[in-house]
C-alpha cells in the first residue's frame, strides 16, 4: 500500500550515523544503508530518509529540501539557520558528555586566556562560532577554516585551534591545553518551518520525537518486579525510588502481593540487597525499549 504522505528526514553521516540508526531502531523505525544506494530503507513508508553530514543538515532543512533533520546544537548555530527546534536528544544519559567546542593551544603556549589571542591566528571547522566568541570578548585575530587534524597545525601553523571534544583526552594526547570551552552542543531534531505548519507533517514529526525520547528514556532504566508479604509492603515502599508510584497488585496466595515499577538503571545494584532485606522474594529485573511519559 503506498502512502501519499511522505515526510524527508535527515541523518546525520558520518561518526552520529550508527548511533543514530541505532535509537531510531529503538524507538520503532529499522533503517538499512546500503553501500549501492544513497538512499537508505526505512520501514516507515511515510518516511524518506536522507543520510546527510551533520554539518549540512540544518541548512537543508531551513532551505526545505529536509522536513525535518537530527543535527547538533553546534551546527544550527554555525549556520545561523532559520529552523524550528523541537528537542534535544542526548543519546545516552549514562556514558555520553555533551560535545563542547573548546579553545586550545601547544602547553608550552603563553596564550593563558582569550585576551591573549590578539593578533593570533586560529583554525577551526566552526569559523562562525569562533569569530563571535572573539567578538564578545572584543579581541581581533585571525580566524582560518580548517578541514581537519587541527591538533597538528596548533604545534605547526597557527597559534591555537577550536576542535570538539567530549572527554579532552585526544587534546592532551597530543599536548595541548584547554584555554577556554565556546559551548556545549547536544544533538537535537529540527523541523522546516513551513513543514511544522503543515498539520500531518507536525504530527508525523511529534510522533517521531515522543517515540525517540522514549527510546532514549528507556536506556538508562530497567523495569523491576518482585513478591513480598503485605505486611512489609510499607517497609520495602519506603526504599523504592519508583519512578511514578509503583503497581501494587495482588497474588493468588493470601497476604502477598506483586510490586512492579521502573527504576534508573545505575541504582539497581544497591537498591536490590535494599529490597531483600525488605523482604521481597522473586525479584526480576528487566530491560526496557521505549518510557513514554
Amino acid at each position: 500500500m503506498k502512502h501519499e504522505h511522505k515526510l524527508r528526514f535527515g541523518l546525520p553521516k558520518g561518526s552520529l550515523q550508527e548511533a543514530t540508526i541505532e535509537k531510531m531502531a529503538k524507538a520503532g523505525f529499522n533503517i538499512t544503508v546500503s553501500s549501492r544506494s544513497y538512499i537508505p530503507y526505512c520501514d516507515d513508508e511515510q518516511l524518506e530518509i536522507r543520510l546527510i553530514r551533520a554539518q549540512e543538515i540544518s541548512r537543508y532543512v531551513e532551505q526545505g529540501y529536509l522536513d525535518c533533520g537530527i543535527t547538533g546544537l553546534d551546527w544550527i548555530r554555525e549556520n545561523n539557520s532559520k529552523v524550528h527546534e523541537v528537542g534535544e536528544f542526548v543519546f545516552s544519559k549514562v556514558t555520553r558528555q555533551p560535545a563542547r567546542w573548546v579553545l586550545a593551544v601547544p602547553e608550552s603556549s603563553p596564550i593563558q586566556s582569550v585576551k591573549d589571542l590578539k593578533g593570533k591566528r586560529i583554525a577551526t571547522e566552526v569559523v562562525n562560532l569562533t569569530r563571535q566568541y572573539l567578538r564578545k570578548h572584543g579581541v581581533k585575530a585571525e580566524v582560518e577554516f580548517s578541514w581537519g587534524a587541527t591538533e597538528f597545525k596548533a604545534h605547526e601553523l597557527v597559534d591555537a585551534i577550536v576542535e570538539l571534544t567530549e572527554t579532552g583526552s585526544s587534546l592532551r594526547a597530543n599536548k595541548l591545553r584547554i584555554v577556554d570551552t565556546l559551548m556545549l552542543s547536544t544533538p537535537r531534531l529540527i523541523a522546516n518551518r513551513s513543514t511544522w505548519k503543515e498539520a500531518w507533517k507536525r504530527q508525523k514529526i511529534e510522533t517521531l520525537a515522543m517515540l525517540l525520547r522514549g527510546a532514549l528514556e528507556a536506556e538508562a532504566k530497567v523495569g523491576l518486579k518482585m513478591n513480598i508479604a503485605e505486611k512489609n509492603l510499607g517497609k520495602l515502599l519506603e526504599s523504592l525510588p519508583s519512578l511514578r508510584n509503583p503497581t501494587i497488585s495482588a497474588l493468588s496466595l493470601e497476604g502477598w502481593v506483586a510490586v512492579e515499577t521502573i527504576i534508573d538503571e545505575h541504582v539497581v545494584r544497591e537498591i536490590i540487597p535494599q529490597l531483600k532485606a525488605a523482604g521481597a522474594e522473586g525479584i526480576i529485573e528487566y530491560p526496557l525499549n521505549k518510557v513514554v511519559y
